[in-house]
């Protein structure tokens, strides 16, 4: 009787990712987190906090792009990862916190936009995803979207239901529309223009410290009507020899 399989040992199956490309998806669960933790306190009321839950998220979005370079730990997973934790953060979140606090009034209207929000993000995602483009943002990117309605609920504004509705739908529309949008992606290193960074900086922190919960409301305003102007951060803050 042969015996020779007994004495056979499985081979542990090796890690498909390295500890360079895990830290950066840990990065990216807690954007993902972030967004589930605005939807929870948006179900019991809690707006206010929903609403920096939210730009909580943008925080994990920026760093695990930036920790991904440093490590050299891009994936292709990481990629979809991303955009799933996107979709939640500034495509579901915000618009379950924009219909909670502003769109009840108008019951299915004010759902099919919330609904539409959600969708035209995961377009506006997909699209990027599939079509690369040099340069500038075709249509105004998800987070900026998302950011843009939850910086109304920081700011404490109050808005009639019909106007938050309209305003959550041009912003649905303006995520899978042609209007392009600064791109900081083109920046490269020791090719930007340091003064007005450093400029940009400061203009940044001055209105935060003048306008304080109004801040975010300022800026993400300025982002969104900068791409009607075809006004190119990624541009304008690249040296000469870059544009």
């Amino acid at each position: 009787m042969n015996l020779k399989f007994l004495r056979f040992k499985p081979r542990r199956k090796k890690s498909s990712l390295s500890w360079r490309e895990i830290v950066p998806n840990m990065i990216t669960s807690g954007n993902i987190l972030s967004g589930m933790a605005s939807l929870i306190f948006s179900f019991h009321g809690y707006f206010y906090e929903a609403g920096w839950a939210i730009f909580a998220a943008l925080i994990f979005d920026l760093l695990d792009g930036i920790v991904a370079r440093w490590l050299s730990g891009g994936t292709q997973f990481g990629i979809e990862f991303d955009s799933i934790a996107d979709v939640v953060s500034f495509g579901a979140a915000p618009s379950i916190l924009f219909y909670s606090a502003y769109m009840q009034e108008l019951r299915i209207a004010g759902g099919i936009v919330a609904c539409l929000f959600s969708l035209c993000g995961g377009l506006r995602l997909a699209r990027f995803n599939v079509v690369h483009t040099a340069g500038s943002f075709q249509g105004i990117p998800i987070p900026a979207a998302g950011l843009f309605l939850s910086s109304f609920i920081i700011a404490r504004i109050e808005l009639y239901a019909v106007f938050a509705t309209l305003l959550a739908f041009s912003m649905a529309i303006l995520m899978v529309s042609n209007v392009p949008y600064g791109n900081l992606k083109t920046l490269k290193k020791g090719h930007i223009n340091k003064l007005k960074f450093i400029l940009l900086f400061a203009f940044i922190f001055l209105v935060a410290f003048l306008a304080k919960i109004f801040a975010p409301v300022i800026l993400m305003s300025i982002y969104v009507a900068s791409g009607f102007l075809r006004f190119d951060w990624g541009k304008w803050l690249s040296l000469p020899a870059v544009e």
